[in-house]
C-alpha cells in the first residue's frame, strides 16, 4: 500500500530516482547501537562550550563498530533549561565498510531524547512519526531511522537507554530524487517555489501544527530556510523539504510556544501558512493526505514503545486535520481562507 501511494504521488517535481538508498535507511526497521565514550562530559559542556568528543558506535546483533566523533548541535534543544541531553551530530572517523549498515555514511543527525524522564520518550517517538508521516504523501522527504541506543562511559559505567532516531543526509536525499542542494541566499520569492510539493509541504505542516518553519526564508546570515531544505534540479523552481518538528501541536513537546506573530495560545492550535498561489495545487494535495489516511494511522501502531494514550491522542488530534480536508467546501472555508498572499 505504502509503495502505490508512494508511485501515485510522483509528480513533475520528483524526477525518477538517479541513486539507491543508502542502507541504514533502506528500512523503519528499529536498530540497536550502543555509543561509548565521555557522554557525561560532552553532556555537561553542551551550551557552554560544545566541543567535539571521540566516541565509538557499535551496532547490536553484528561485529559492527566505529570509531565516530560527536559533537552537540541545534539551538533550543542546546539550551540547558529546555533539554537536559542535547541532539548530537555523529561523524564517522573512517568511511564505513561496504558491508557495514551505515555504508555511504559521513556525518549523520541524531536526534535524541532531550530529558530522561518517561514522557520525553514520547515526544521524540511522535517527532519520528512526523517524518514517518511525510515519507506517506511525499517521495521527496527526509527518511528516518529508529534506534535503541546506549549510552555508555568509557569505563563502562553509568549506562543510560533512550530512543534516538538519525535523519537522512540532504545530499542522500536529494540524489535519490534526482536533485541536489540549492545554494541561495537568505530568502527567495514564493514564486521560485515548486508549487505542488509547496501545497503538500504547507498542507503537512497544518497537519501536525506546526509553525516553526519557513520554505523560502531563513535567519538573517544564516542561509535559506527555517527548518526546511530546498533542492533544485533541471528546472529553475526549487523543491522544499521540511524538518525539525518538535515544535508542532502533534509533538506538544513541554517546551514548545506558537511563535508570537500568531497571537495563538497553544502549538496545538494549526494555521494554514501555504501560499495562496498554490491553493489549487493544495486541493489536490488534499485528495493525497485523505488516500494516505489508513497507512499513516497503521504506521502509528507499527512504532516500538510508544504507549496506548500517546497514540490514541496523536489520532485523535490528527483526525480532526482529517476533518477539516474531508470535502473540496471543507478544505476552502477551514484551510485555505489563512492562506499567505
Amino acid at each position: 500500500m505504502q509503495a502505490l501511494i508512494a508511485g501515485l504521488l510522483v509528480s513533475a517535481a520528483a524526477p525518477p530516482a538517479v541513486a539507491p538508498v543508502t542502507p541504514l535507511f533502506a528500512s523503519d526497521a528499529p536498530i540497536q547501537l550502543t555509543i561509548q565514550g565521555p557522554i557525561a562530559a560532552l553532556v555537561r559542556n553542551s551550551e557552554r562550550a560544545p566541543t567535539t568528543t571521540a566516541a565509538t558506535l557499535s551496532l547490536a546483533g553484528s561485529s559492527e563498530a566505529h570509531a565516530i566523533r560527536l559533537t552537540p548541535r541545534g539551538i533550543t534543544r542546546l539550551k540547558k533549561e529546555i533539554c537536559g541531553f542535547p541532539p548530537l551530530r555523529v561523524e564517522f572517523a573512517q568511511p564505513p565498510a561496504a558491508t557495514s549498515l551505515f555504508l555511504g555514511q559521513r556525518r549523520l543527525k541524531l536526534v535524541t531524547h532531550c530529558r530522561s524522564a518517561a514522557g520525553f520518550q514520547q515526544h521524540l517517538l511522535l517527532e519520528y512519526a512526523a517524518y514517518r508521516i511525510f515519507n506517506l504523501v511525499s517521495p521527496i522527504s527526509y527518511r528516518a531511522r529508529l534506534a535503541t541506543v546506549n549510552y555508555v562511559e568509557p569505563n563502562g559505567r553509568n549506562a543510560t537507554t533512550r530512543y534516538g532516531f538519525f535523519i537522512e543526509d540532504t545530499d542522500d536525499l536529494a540524489r535519490r530524487n534526482g536533485f541536489r542542494e540549492a545554494m541561495v541566499g537568505d530568502r527567495i520569492p514564493s514564486a521560485q517555489l515548486e508549487p505542488r510539493q509547496s501545497a503538500r509541504l504547507a498542507l503537512f505542516q497544518y497537519m501536525i501544527g506546526n509553525l516553526d518553519w519557513s520554505m523560502r526564508a531563513g535567519p538573517l546570515g544564516e542561509g535559506c530556510c527555517h527548518n526546511s531544505r530546498l533542492l533544485a534540479g533541471a528546472s529553475p523552481l526549487k523543491v522544499p523539504v521540511p524538518y525539525d518538528f518538535d515544535y508542532s501541536g502533534l509533538v506538544d513537546a513541554p517546551y514548545a510556544v506558537p511563535p508570537d506573530k500568531y497571537k495563538i495560545g497553544s502549538v496545538r492550535k494549526r494555521v494554514y501558512q501555504g501560499y495562496c498561489r498554490h491553493n489549487g495545487e493544495a486541493m489536490a494535495a488534499a485528495a493525497e493526505f485523505r488516500a494516505a489516511r489508513p497507512s499513516v494511522e497503521a504506521m502509528f501502531g507499527q512504532i516500538p514503545g510508544m504507549e496506548p494514550k500517546t497514540r490514541k491522542g496523536a489520532l485523535d488530534y490528527l483526525a480532526r486535520f482529517y476533518s477539516d480536508i474531508a470535502t473540496d467546501a471543507s478544505m476552502q472555508s477551514l484551510v485555505l481562507k489563512s492562506c499567505v498572499g
